[in-house]
């Protein structure tokens, strides 16, 4: 059985958990191993010792974009200091 998934490695996440992120690619959501290990293995009852390869292949690699500081030019506004009286 073949299945995809992005792995998203980020060292400088804030939380631990978000390090590294193993995600489906449609839906984005989080497989649940023992459950495919499980639909693998079949609908009877039991306890299984089970013996699981992982073959990893990179299919496509993005690095994850870096915090760039952009520079905004905007113009100068003046503002009055003393509020203007608007005619009716």
């Amino acid at each position: 059985m073949t299945k995809h998934y992005i792995l998203t490695l980020n060292p400088n996440a804030k939380h631990e958990w978000d390090r590294s992120a193993l995600r489906e690619p449609l839906t984005a959501k989080r497989p649940d191993l023992a459950k495919i290990i499980a639909d693998a293995i079949g609908e009877v009852s039991g306890s299984y010792l089970v013996s699981v390869n992982i073959e990893v292949t990179v299919l496509d690699q993005v690095p994850l974009p870096q915090g760039e500081q952009l520079t905004l030019n905007l113009p100068e506004i003046s503002i009055p200091k003393e509020p203007q009286e608007i005619a009716a």
